[in-house]
C-alpha cells in the first residue's frame, strides 16, 4: 500500500470484478468528480448538512476503491459538516481535489495497462 492507494486491495477487486474492473474504476472516477463538485456546491450554498452527506458518500466509495488516504480526507470533511460550521470547509476541498487528481492519475494507470 503506497501512501494514496491500497495495491493489494485493488489486485483483490480485478481478481472478483475480472472484466468488470476497468468499467468500476471509469465508474468511481466519473461519480467521484460530480461528487467533489457537489461538494463545492453544498460548501458554497453554506449548506453543511449537505456538505456532510455528501462527504459521507464519497469517503464510502474512497475506502471501498482503497484510496484510503483520500477517504480519511472526506472523513474530515464529514466532520467539517456535522459541526456546522463551513469555515473550514475551502480548506477541505482543496486538499481533497489535489488527492484526487493523484488518485485518479494512479486509477488511469490501472485502466490503461
Amino acid at each position: 500500500m503506497d501512501e494514496h492507494l491500497d495495491h493489494e486491495a485493488l489486485a483483490e477487486l480485478r481478481e472478483v470484478m475480472e472484466e468488470d474492473f476497468e468499467t468500476l474504476l471509469g465508474t468511481y472516477l466519473n461519480d467521484s468528480r460530480m461528487r467533489i463538485s457537489a461538494l463545492a456546491d453544498a460548501a458554497e450554498a453554506g449548506n453543511p448538512e449537505l456538505y456532510a452527506r455528501t462527504a459521507h458518500s464519497l469517503k464510502g466509495s474512497c475506502i471501498n476503491i482503497g484510496a484510503m488516504r483520500l477517504g480519511q480526507l472526506c472523513a474530515g470533511a464529514e466532520r467539517t459538516g456535522r459541526s456546522g460550521d463551513l469555515g473550514g470547509a475551502q480548506k477541505d476541498l482543496q486538499v481533497i481535489q489535489s488527492e484526487f487528481e493523484i488518485v485518479a492519475e494512479q486509477l488511469n494507470s490501472y485502466i490503461h495497462h
